[in-house]
C-alpha cells in the first residue's frame, strides 16, 4: 500500500464454539461498520475503488492454523484486501460449556483488528 488514508479498530468475540474465523470476522466488521468514507473515490487513483487497497491485520491468541482468510477478506466489501495475523488477543473464560452451542471447552476467542485503508 502506497498511501494509508484510515485505520479502523475492533473487537470479535466467539463466547462459545471456539471458533477464530468466526471471532475475526466479527473484528473485522466491528471495525468498519461504524465508519462511512463518502470522499474515498475522489482521492483513489482514477477515481475508482477497484483501486482502493485494504490490509487486516488481526492479533489472534491461538488456533491460527484454522483461521480462514478468505471468510475474512469476504468480509470486506470494497478494495483489494490483504491479511496479515499476528500473536495477540486473548483467551478467557466465558465461565460454562455449554455443548450445544459447540462448546469443546470454556474458552472464548478475542481477536483484535486494524484495517487500513488506502491505495
Amino acid at each position: 500500500m502506497e498511501k494509508v488514508m484510515f485505520i479502523e479498530t475492533g473487537m470479535g468475540i466467539d463466547v462459545h464454539g471456539q471458533n477464530i474465523t468466526r471471532a475475526a470476522v466479527r473484528a473485522v466488521k466491528n471495525a468498519i461498520h461504524y465508519n462511512s468514507m463518502p470522499g474515498i473515490r475522489s482521492v483513489l487513483p482514477n477515481n475508482s475503488l477497484d483501486n482502493m487497497c485494504v490490509n487486516v491485520r488481526l492479533a489472534v491468541p491461538c488456533d491460527q492454523e484454522n483461521l480462514d482468510i478468505e471468510t475474512v477478506k469476504a468480509a470486506l466489501p470494497f478494495g483489494k484486501v490483504t491479511v496479515e495475523v499476528v500473536d495477540g488477543g486473548m483467551l478467557t473464560t466465558s465461565g460454562i460449556v455449554l455443548e450445544e452451542k459447540g462448546d469443546k471447552n470454556d474458552q472464548m476467542y478475542i481477536v483484535i483488528a486494524a484495517v487500513e485503508v488506502g491505495y
